[in-house]
């Protein structure tokens, strides 16, 4: 045979090489597969390997960006009043005003008390001082959780894209989760804090607007009276704050790929594998991530709360009857806290912060998916 003719078998061979990967099906009514594309799959179902997915387009930046702010911001509003409970229950002079009733050994009856106790609150701050007491510090609360947010997801997607082109192939792992949470975490709380000191100043007066106006007003006085430094009261307990979303988000990632695991083999089990989702599928699916979100957060707030009432300890700043402050760091807020008031009072407030902090991360991160899918 001539060599001419060698070359055109072998050209022909190559060109047909890719069409057949499956026997199932005619070949020659579509179009060719990868072959190593359908060996990864099949082998899939038979063992616990990660499932292969197709490559999805990968949102810019900036559309984290956004879609954070968007996802905060909706987040914020809708469980205010929750917030300033618990911002209240965690602090020295409302903790013994809203505390004086015993609490029950038992764990079940004891939540059914602090679930009657938050709605107390709620009660006493709509018929006390009105309802837009249940909205104080919104303001600042939107001015800090619209950046917090947009900066806190921003940090985390392009750090862990980082990680995992420059150390990892391109692949995600754990670690990369936890270190692109401890990075976000740190930018975010060094960037907001004095945000967030504002709001829990206004959320803790009780004088119905006699010192603080407004969030402007406020700062202007806390600058005036304790100086700029004081802006950043609290910042080391917002560092170890930083510990629960890096754990949010390790919980999150670890739930998210579960989820999509779990649909990917469902539909290579049924052959549907190339399949476009209906949007029943699409609904289902977001909805568990949302739910995976909520439950990360549960887990997390439950391991790390006690820094939540220390942190507002020393932005709260009481001062002892010498005019000193009575907090005067991390670690001497923890004991002091512990001695006068018991472990207890370390998880003050836990019940309306649970109550709002499990809807609203459900609340933002679903938000955060819809505004990333519209936007790429």
């Amino acid at each position: 045979m001539a060599p001419e003719n060698f070359q055109k078998l072998e050209q022909e061979a190559e060109e047909s090489f890719p069409y057949l990967a499956s026997d199932e099906k005619s070949s020659t009514l579509r179009g060719y597969e990868d072959i190593s594309r359908v060996h990864d799959t099949k082998s899939d179902l038979n063992s616990t390997s990660t499932v292969s997915t197709v490559n999805k387009p990968v949102a810019p930046p900036w559309v984290h960006f956004v879609a954070g702010g968007v996802g905060g911001m909706t987040g914020a509003i809708l469980t205010c009043p929750l917030d300033v409970v618990k911002t209240r229950l965690q602090s020295e002079d409302y903790h013994k005003q809203y505390n004086k009733t015993l609490k029950s050994k038992n764990p079940v009856i004891q939540a059914g008390q602090h679930f009657k106790e938050t709605c107390s609150v709620i009660r006493q701050l709509y018929v006390v001082e009105g309802p837009r007491a249940l909205f104080k510090g919104l303001g600042p609360n939107l001015v800090g959780v619209i950046p917090a947010r947009s900066i806190n997801f921003f940090t985390y997607g392009s750090t862990k894209e980082f990680l995992s082109k420059q150390f990892n192939h391109g692949q995600e792992a754990t670690w990369i989760h936890w270190a692109a949470g401890i990075n976000a975490g740190f930018v975010t709380s060094t960037a907001t804090n004095p945000i967030w000191l504002i709001k829990t100043r206004l959320q803790l007066d009780k004088t119905k607007g006699k010192n603080y106006k407004n969030s402007w007003d406020c700062l202007k006085y806390v600058v005036k009276t304790e100086g700029v430094k004081s802006l950043y009261k609290g910042l080391s307990a917002s560092y170890l704050g930083g510990i629960e979303s890096t754990l949010q988000w390790v919980l999150y990632e670890q739930m998210k790929k579960a989820i999509e695991k779990r649909s990917q083999l469902e539909k290579l089990k049924v052959g549907h594998e190339n399949k476009q989702k209906t949007t029943k599928e699409q609904i289902f699916e977001w909805s568990a991530r949302s739910g995976a979100a909520g439950a990360a957060k549960f887990i997390a707030s439950l391991i790390t709360y006690p820094h939540e009432v220390v942190r507002t300890r020393l932005r709260q700043a009481p001062l002892e009857a010498t005019g000193k402050p009575k907090y005067t760091g991390l670690v001497q807020c923890f004991r002091l806290v512990i001695k006068e008031e018991g472990l207890a009072s370390m998880y003050g407030g836990l019940t309306p912060h649970l109550l709002r902090t499990v809807p609203n991360s459900i609340i933002m991160f679903g938000t955060w998916e819809l505004v990333v899918r519209l936007l790429s």
